[in-house]
């Protein structure tokens, strides 16, 4: 345990934390990938050059400097960020890395205000953190390996089948190329891909969530092609089936845990529908005993994934109801038939369906997701009950 001493030194640090920002997170970043270049091929560098994952990392640094003294609180965050190490092989020795460019950052912009004090206080307190790390990214390295169908490191998969699902989502049904079973996961959760290409200058690794339920031979990853995105475009052109990629077994702490007799409302925008599609398959294969609502918002028809296999759901199964939102429907986009309602989505038009002991979880892009908790909150839904999953760097809604 860290001693007193050390943590009133480290709470001291907060306002000179804050003064500086995700500036201190930015320089971070830099030092580290101009003396460890080898941390490029483990990094999303795309979230370096949006700036999402600097920011991300400045709110970490600040809620443990602030929450030091009652680390409880930060539980769900270790949790998530342990499992997204997971899925990008973090390994023990690179928190030393990140340590000493972490402290040498704050030396750098701190200038005289950080001491040596401070510097073996933050050493001391990051240390510890580290440790916490180590030891939970241990267990879920283990537990997954341990299990039928499991593996550490990656594991080479076929692509069997490769299947639009609009004009910007592409399904892949990923087989292992060794024909053995494939561990089992938890709807809304995520697969890493791990891609080398002489396209890319690095070793590039993505987590796609899951977007069917589990069948104990066979994964499914559905991708969005993204207008910048390096990895999304490559593999929407240029991987094709019978081709091969590395996969990271199954990591997140985002998963479907509502009891049987819990009403289910499944919340999405765009591709932020791959989890809860997985989500609804296992409901319905588990012939879940209570209401479940599929609610989704998308551009337009052409953009409307899973469309046709939902409505066919729907059809089949008389405890589902399906809402869907047209940002601006196009001219063959039928009202009543393809979608509900015209505009953004506003949960008060189906307030009859929002009830107040059913669970939401709920997925889509930063703003939509502000937006669905203030409505839900607004509906008197508990914050209890709100399970959402943020794609890229995690930010608090």
């Amino acid at each position: 345990m860290l001693d007193q001493h050390t943590k009133e030194i480290v709470k001291s640090t907060i306002p000179l934390l804050e003064s500086a920002g995700p500036a201190l997170t930015q320089h971070f970043y830099q030092r580290m990938f101009t003396h460890n270049p080898e941390l490029k091929d483990v990094f999303n560098l795309a979230h370096q050059h949006t700036g999402g994952q600097p920011v991300a990392l400045f709110n970490a640094v600040a809620a443990y400097a602030k929450n030091i003294d009652n680390l409880e609180a930060l539980s769900s965050a270790v949790e998530r960020i342990a499992h997204k190490h997971t899925g990008f092989l973090i390994k023990p020795e690179q928190y030393a890395i990140v340590g000493g460019h972490l402290l040498a950052s704050l030396k750098e912009l701190g200038g005289d205000a950080v001491t040596e004090e401070v510097l073996t206080a933050w050493g001391k307190a990051y240390g510890f953190l580290a440790d916490i790390f180590i030891n939970r990214e241990a267990q879920l390295y283990q537990q997954t390996a341990a299990k039928k169908g499991g593996w550490q490191g990656t594991r080479r998969f076929v692509i069997k089948a490769k299947q639009a699902e609009s004009s910007v989502i592409t399904s892949f049904l990923l087989v292992p190329e060794d024909g053995m079973p494939v561990v089992e996961f938890i709807p809304g959760q995520y697969l890493s891909v791990s891609i080398n290409n002489s396209q890319l200058g690095n070793q590039e690794i993505r987590q796609y969530s899951l977007s069917d339920a589990p069948n104990g031979c066979s994964y499914r990853i559905s991708v969005k092609r993204e207008s910048n995105g390096k990895v999304s475009t490559l593999l929407h052109d240029y991987y094709q089936e019978g081709d091969v990629i590395d996969v990271v077994a199954p990591a997140g702490d985002f998963a479907l845990t509502a009891a049987n007799d819990t009403p289910v409302v499944l919340i999405s925008a765009g591709v932020g529908l791959t989890p809860m599609k997985s989500m609804l398959n296992q409901l319905l294969s588990d012939s879940h005993n209570s209401q479940i609502t599929w609610v989704h918002a998308c551009e337009d028809g052409q953009q409307h994934a899973f469309k046709a296999c939902v409505a066919n759901q729907v059809v089949e199964n008389t405890d589902l109801t399906r809402f869907v939102w047209y940002r601006k429907p196009l001219a063959t986009d039928l009202p009543a038939e393809d979608y509900d309602f015209e505009g953004t989505i506003e949960l008060a038009k189906i307030a009859q369906w929002i009830l107040p002991n059913a669970h939401y979880y709920f997925c889509g892009p930063l703003g939509f997701m502000k937006v669905v908790k203030q409505q839900l909150l607004a509906l008197n839904v508990p914050e209890s009950q709100l399970h959402y999953e943020v794609f890229g760097p995690h930010s608090a809604l």
